[in-house]
């Protein structure tokens, strides 16, 4: 554990936690993030629960963004890469504040970060565990699809939440949108941007049914996604694809 501490402030890697609503988890969530790190980041998001009295009473130490209205998941991401940049981090660890993510998998990114300095590293979780909700699936195999024609790259999870950014490459990007499909945005366009990605694969945990706190809404978030990826598909002809094969030409003397 300690030897993961002393990496992460070496390379200057803080775990950034967006929560909204998350009351009954979070702290939890929090005490097993602050066993690897103490540099943790959460982005309150016009919590309308008691989370904000939940993280006062266990006195844990963190840094906290918070906002009165909640705002949704893109803009939460972006409120803590904000912060995260001010306070001089390069890279940050996202986890979901429901519990699914693993904080015990954060040395596994660590070792891979060192691997491939710079890199977008993906935890990709398996799809086909128990209690995997099978809206989840079907939306993630819709846009692993719409991936690999927008990027040419081949990804097994891209609508995870358990990443590693590179923040100083993610300069310059712009969102389409704020709400929970704008981490599929951020992911095409840092294809786009020709930072490298790597998948690892990560534990995750799904309560059964009927304790499980989500704010996925299968048709309307579906219906988002659809739209997303049509104005993606758009942009992948005319400014995507050009960029990644011009970037291969000039580095690597091939396409792709």
């Amino acid at each position: 554990m300690n030897q993961t501490k002393e990496i992460m402030k070496q390379h200057r890697i803080c775990v950034i936690v967006p929560t909204y609503n998350n009351a009954t988890t979070v702290v939890s969530v929090v005490e097993k993030i602050l066993l690897m790190t103490d540099d943790v980041i959460v982005v309150i998001d016009g919590c309308t629960d008691d989370t904000r009295e939940r993280l006062d009473e266990a006195q844990v130490n963190v840094v906290r963004v918070d906002y009165p209205e909640n705002r949704g998941k893109g803009h939460a991401l972006v409120a803590g890469f904000k912060k995260a940049l001010e306070m001089k981090y390069d890279y940050a660890i996202t986890m979901d504040a429901d519990g699914q993510h693993k904080p015990e998998d954060i040395p596994v990114f660590v070792e891979t970060l060192q691997q491939h300095p710079g890199s977008l590293i993906i935890g990709a979780r398996n799809l086909h565990q128990e209690n995997m909700p099978q809206g989840n699936t079907f939306a993630n195999k819709f846009s692993n699809f719409w991936f690999k024609i927008q990027t040419g790259i081949a990804l097994q999870d891209t609508q995870t939440g358990y990443r590693l950014y590179p923040l100083h490459r993610l300069s310059g990007l712009r969102w389409i949108t704020s709400r929970y499909e704008a981490e599929l945005e951020l992911l095409v366009f840092s294809a786009w941007a020709n930072i490298p990605i790597h998948s690892i694969s990560v534990h995750v945990y799904y309560p059964p049914k009927g304790e499980r706190v989500s704010h996925f809404r299968p048709f309307a978030d579906f219906a988002r996604i659809s739209i997303l990826n049509t104005v993606l598909c758009f942009l992948a002809v005319f400014y995507g694809w050009p960029r990644r094969i011009i970037h291969q030409l000039l580095h690597h003397g091939q396409v792709l």
